[in-house]
């Protein structure tokens, strides 16, 4: 199964930027969305951010993904996880 993660847009340069979720920071592309900026919230998928959404739908999404793993018995580092990266 794949998922698209949401994420927040930290740097951009040209084709190229940074997301931030939970603490963790990826470089990933932006080729597929139209004029990224700093602050936006995109879904994130293979290394490449697909789609941009607006801020409280991705935080809604980060919730539900937060809820899951929580009941799942672990910590609450379930953002950090879907980015592939550990919680701090």
């Amino acid at each position: 199964m794949c998922w698209a993660v949401p994420t927040r847009v930290i740097e951009v340069r040209g084709d190229l930027g940074k997301v931030e979720i939970a603490g963790a920071v990826r470089e990933v592309g932006l080729q597929l969305i139209r004029d990224p900026q700093v602050g936006d919230y995109v879904l994130l998928h293979a290394g490449f951010a697909i789609q941009k959404m607006d801020e409280e739908e991705a935080l809604k999404t980060l919730a539900i993904f937060e809820e899951m793993y929580s009941s799942m018995g672990h910590p609450d580092d379930a953002a950090a996880r879907a980015a592939g990266g550990a919680a701090e």
